[in-house]
């Protein structure tokens, strides 16, 4: 789901027109300023943005904090001509009438959209399938009638298939099977006890329960396709069925918008697939397989494509 103010605040002072992106996560908000353009000149950045979080006060607090530090580092003052914010935890009818009027006081323009929908700012009209895939996956997609829908997002207890999250859990699973003899031998065992700098498989408890935090186990994801290149066979399965969850996912979001030409328009982001080019052909692949892809970009940062896409012209 997004919406649209236009406040009719007056125009930002000064001869310079800025454009303002703001990626409002659960960990930090960043603000990203760009000129008429495209071209960064500045970028702000708060604590977190998810008011079910922090609550809404603060999430808020959050977001203008980090374009304030944005703008004034551009050299400019409030309002600016336009931005797009992508908030945590903004998805119903009643948050986007909470947060316009709090918001309209930055830009003349406002795009208010969920987190995960960002992405889509660097697609053609802001139109396909944004699927991320970081510590937790979720797939967003729209389409040009304005229809939106969407997959995952479920969180890493039910969900999060496919995720950095979900890779780590796999690997620790799989080395506490090998420990056993329940499990085929494999690389992630040895691999991940130097990395945690353990003497014996039966540390795993120790470290595991309750001292690793989510993004603790998230971080494991990256010796999974190291092994997994190496040839690990165990390895190689667990990234397998990641990039098979992540790929029908954007199937399944694709399958309810309707894409004229029948191509999916994907906008990829997230650690996983902008940090693995392995990992992110895995994925195409198994979309290719079942349906044409038509604009692929990968996004490093939603927060500058954002700001980015503000500074295009209004529809």
């Amino acid at each position: 789901m997004s919406s649209t103010a236009q406040p009719g605040a007056a125009p930002n002072a000064g001869p310079r027109r800025l454009y303002v992106g703001v990626d409002a996560g659960g960990t930090k908000t960043l603000a990203v300023v760009v000129d008429p353009e495209g071209v960064e000149v500045a970028r702000g950045s708060s604590g977190s943005g998810n008011q079910a979080a922090v609550g809404l006060e603060r999430a808020m607090a959050s977001i203008h904090a980090a374009a304030e530090e944005a703008v004034r580092a551009a050299g400019g003052t409030l309002p600016v001509e336009a931005a797009w914010f992508g908030a945590s935890a903004v998805d119903r009818p009643s948050d986007f009438d909470v947060y316009l009027p709090r918001l309209s006081p930055i830009a003349r323009r406002v795009r208010l959209t969920n987190d995960g929908a960002l992405p889509l700012s660097a697609l053609e009209g802001a139109v396909g399938v944004a699927v991320i895939a970081g510590t937790g996956s979720i797939t967003i997609g729209r389409d040009s009638t304005g229809a939106e829908t969407r997959a995952g997002g479920w969180g890493h207890i039910v969900g999060d298939e496919g995720s950095a999250y979900e890779l780590g859990r796999a690997a620790i699973q799989a080395c506490c099977r090998a420990a056993d003899g329940r499990g085929e031998a494999t690389s992630l065992l040895p691999a991940i006890l130097a990395y945690w700098d353990l003497l014996a498989p039966e540390d795993l408890i120790g470290k595991v329960y309750p001292h690793v935090p989510k993004d603790g186990i998230a971080a494991l994801s990256r010796l999974v396709l190291t092994e997994a290149e190496g040839g690990d066979r165990r390895a190689r399965s667990i990234a397998s069925v990641a990039a098979h969850e992540i790929a029908i996912s954007a199937l399944a979001v694709g399958s309810r918008l309707n894409f004229p030409d029948g191509k999916l328009p994907l906008a990829l982001t997230g650690g996983l697939l902008v940090g693995s080019q392995t990992f992110r052909q895995a994925v195409l692949r198994r979309v290719r397989a079942r349906r044409p892809t038509g604009q692929v970009e990968i996004v490093h940062e939603p927060a500058l494509s954002a700001a980015r896409a503000a500074a295009q012209p209004a529809e």
